[in-house]
């Protein structure tokens, strides 16, 4: 949403951000927008995302009243008209308010839009009797979203399916009576998911992404990145190190840690692995390794908190990403060239992963609930120094290349940006 901001800003819009307590920014790193904070309602034992469905659904009703009064404030104080307000998809709520207040509401979806298709279809595919799903279906092909499988539609964490259900139905329909949807993502990546978002959801589609690489230089990390893994990546061989980071969530038991460890030892291949605190439950950093591990892969292999991720990624000596698939981890390995290795955790991961494997071909997939060591190194040896690698990091180069075509004058991503700001003066 930042990065969002950021790019509309620079075409000419005031930018105003209304937030909550719960994952509030850092103000101070956007100087030229105003923030608002709002009561959220949430105690602190309620803030936790344990149960992701029930905390939306909690912050979709708390946050009504304060949103709407902030918004009527804005409204009325304002020195230049309101053009629309922008909102994630996940915060139905805010289509009621701005429709009380006569303003127009865009929303965001920061997943892909495949995936988007398959969050929103879980409604019709449980009334078509696919859950609950035996273990024997979990590989059988969804005829109604090609090319995933039952395993990978989204999985949220919630204790009460009918909550999700109900979230679902109160998200697809008030998407549908948005004046509009914004996608990090471009048009020449998921041409048949494009076409049927138009289709199912009527209303006006901007593919503008990556956001990210209209600023290069901004980042939108909420852990303090260490930059000491640059001056080592300069010591490594070309396409030489696997870059590993599960992102600023997954979390991961003792035993897939080890295998992960003994994986990447064994393989003899150069690894930078971020090991986030907090990655292991019940562990300090940099978790359970092997005994002896830190001094056998000295060299050939670096272990650290927090990266920064695009300038890794950018960077000449990775040759791979061990990712869990994550939407922007995802799309910043697209932007670089970079192919993966996919461990997906939850919600949205295992239909990246299966388009990075099935679709684009830029990739490989370690089932995180069977990891085993002699599969992890396998796997890395085959990403890393054998010809069907080689063969995905030429693709991933020209998916590079037609990132950059979109975003260039004339490009789809370009033009859809131009179509955005043309469509918000009109309001």
């Amino acid at each position: 949403m930042l990065h969002l901001a950021r790019i509309l800003h620079s075409r000419g819009f005031s930018i105003a951000i209304i937030h909550t307590r719960f994952n509030s920014p850092t103000t101070s790193n956007c100087p030229h927008f105003t923030f608002h904070l709002i009561a959220d309602g949430l105690l602190e034992s309620h803030a936790s995302t344990a149960d992701v469905i029930a905390l939306i659904s909690q912050l979709n009703a708390n946050c009504v009243s304060p949103f709407k009064a902030c918004l009527a404030e804005l409204l009325a104080s304002a020195d230049e008209p309101v053009a629309c307000l922008i909102t994630d998809a996940v915060w139905h709520f805010s289509q009621s308010v701005a429709d009380s207040l006569g303003l127009p509401r865009i929303i965001l979806r920061t997943s892909s839009v495949s995936a988007f298709l398959a969050f929103a279809s879980l409604l019709l595919l449980h009334e078509n009797g696919y859950f609950p799903t035996q273990d024997s279906q979990v590989e059988e092909a969804l005829a109604e979203l090609p090319p995933l499988k039952i395993k990978d539609l989204p999985t949220i964490s919630t204790n009460n399916s009918e909550d999700l259900y109900s979230f679902i139905r109160a998200m697809t329909s008030q998407a549908k009576a948005s004046s509009g949807i914004i996608w990090n993502s471009f048009e020449e990546l998921e041409p048949p998911a494009m076409t049927k978002i138009r289709r199912d959801f009527p209303v006006p589609s901007f593919p503008v992404g990556p956001f990210h690489k209209y600023f290069p230089a901004s980042s939108s990390s909420l852990l303090p990145q260490d930059r000491s893994c640059i001056s080592w990546l300069d010591t490594q061989p070309p396409k030489s190190v696997l870059y590993v980071s599960f992102g600023s969530i997954a979390a991961m038991d003792e035993g897939q840690f080890l295998e992960m460890a003994w994986g990447l030892e064994s393989s003899a291949q150069p690894f930078l692995w971020v090991v986030r605190p907090g990655l292991v439950g019940g562990w300090e950093w940099p978790g359970p390794l092997p005994s002896g591990f830190m001094e056998r892969t000295r060299g050939r292999g670096h272990v650290m908190k927090w990266a920064p991720q695009q300038e890794v990624l950018g960077h000449g000596a990775i040759g791979g990403f061990w990712t869990h698939s994550g939407w922007n981890s995802t799309m910043e390995s697209i932007c670089e060239g970079v192919p993966m290795m996919c461990s997906p955790f939850f919600g949205d991961q295992m239909a990246n992963a299966r388009y990075v494997k099935d679709v684009w071909r830029i990739g490989l997939v370690v089932e995180r609930d069977e990891m085993k060591r002699g599969e992890v190194e396998e796997t890395i040896r085959r990403l890393m120094a054998e010809k069907e690698g080689e063969d995905m990091r030429e693709r991933a180069q020209w998916l590079k290349e037609k990132v950059e075509l979109s975003l260039s004058q004339g490009g789809s991503s370009h033009d859809s940006l131009e179509s955005l700001v043309t469509y918000i003066l009109s309001f």
